[in-house]
């Protein structure tokens, strides 16, 4: 009987290749982070893991792994059953981890084995996942990141979308983020990703652009809502000559009010983001804001946080090496970014 283990490296490879990936831990640990792809399927509930492990402190390990058996066994046909169903492809071995490589992991693997589903246990569990997206974060190579610039509302994402479409390689740090990356960044959107798993979402997208290729990308600060960008890749955004999207105010404003479709049933979760300007633009200005608010004046109120606030914040951001792009009418100005993007590409990384 070959081994039921596996090496990261091994499990990385066929999960590339479809392989169905098993976290076996709780769902508290599971919903912190886990690998991008795998399935939770969990061993324990948060609260009978809390069990075992008190019990493992007051009355070792025998005891614990007693009461461990005794929680999972009446459950096992289930959990066969949830990893059956997930199942997609039955050529490749199931893989299946916890957070060490340890006894949860290893339980499951073992039953699968028994029930006719080729698994394998993950050596070192989640903890050496981890372990590899800080090594690749610190170490790793990747290909050149073209960064979209410019003021706010000039249609950044927009962009990238676009581009994506057309077969153009891109990184959209603030869809893995789940935030636009502004004051009022998070309205609308899902709750953000853990650190963690914020950062195991960039390795498997930086992972992708190989060292002689690049992908286009928009420039960020070191903070995307309440997340960090690692070092290395907030370097990487300063790299490049940028690409600076130009737009008159009215354009910038319609795309702001396409960006919250559903801006009038967010209505109320906008009054503390425009609260929180008082520091900056002085309590006169905000009450007038939240007037607009009040009256529904999206067009105004977006156009008067543009130049009372977005503006003047983000003018003197303008990176003096720039390729400024103009992009209105948006069908032609796309076509002068890919010739920007065409342009870049035709220079030296990073001396351009």
């Amino acid at each position: 009987m070959p081994p039921l283990t596996i090496e990261l490296d091994q499990a990385l490879a066929l999960r590339d290749q479809g392989a169905l990936l098993i976290d076996v831990r709780t769902p508290a640990e599971f919903a912190e982070t886990s690998i991008p792809g795998a399935v939770n399927v969990p061993l324990f509930d948060d609260g009978q893991r809390a069990r075992v492990g008190t019990v493992y402190k007051e009355q070792g390990k025998a005891a614990a792994r007693k009461l461990g058996v005794e929680l999972v066994a009446p459950r096992i046909p289930a959990l066969l059953e949830q990893v059956a169903t997930a199942l997609r492809r039955t050529d490749l071995p199931v893989i299946v981890f916890c957070w060490r490589g340890g006894m949860r992991s290893r339980a499951l693997t073992m039953f699968l084995d028994l029930a006719g589903i080729r698994a394998r246990q993950l050596i070192g569990g989640h903890k050496r996942f981890r372990a590899h997206v800080r090594t690749f974060l610190d170490q790793g190579q990747w290909g050149r990141l073209l960064v979209l610039r410019g003021l706010t509302g000039v249609g950044k994402t927009r962009l990238l979308v676009r581009l994506a479409g057309q077969g153009y390689p891109v990184l959209d740090l603030e869809a893995l983020a789940n935030h636009r990356g502004s004051a009022f960044g998070a309205l609308g959107l899902p709750p953000q990703p853990s650190q963690k798993e914020f950062e195991a979402l960039l390795w498997d997208a930086l992972r992708k652009i190989p060292p002689e290729g690049f992908a286009v990308t928009e420039g960020e600060s070191r903070n995307i809502g309440k997340l960090v960008l690692p070092p290395r890749v907030y370097e990487a955004l300063q790299r490049e000559t940028s690409l600076w999207i130009e737009a008159s105010l009215d354009y910038r404003v319609q795309v702001l009010l396409g960006d919250y479709p559903a801006a009038a049933e967010l209505k109320a979760a906008f009054v503390a983001p425009i609260r929180a300007l008082k520091r900056r633009l002085g309590g006169e200005t905000v009450e007038r804001l939240l007037d607009l608010l009040n009256a529904d004046d999206w067009q105004q109120l977006v156009q008067e946080l543009m130049v009372r606030y977005y503006d003047p914040l983000y003018n003197h951001t303008k990176p003096p090496r720039r390729l400024e792009i103009p992009i209105e009418p948006e069908e032609r100005g796309l076509v002068r970014l890919k010739e920007g993007i065409a342009r870049l590409l035709d220079q030296e990384p990073g001396l351009n």
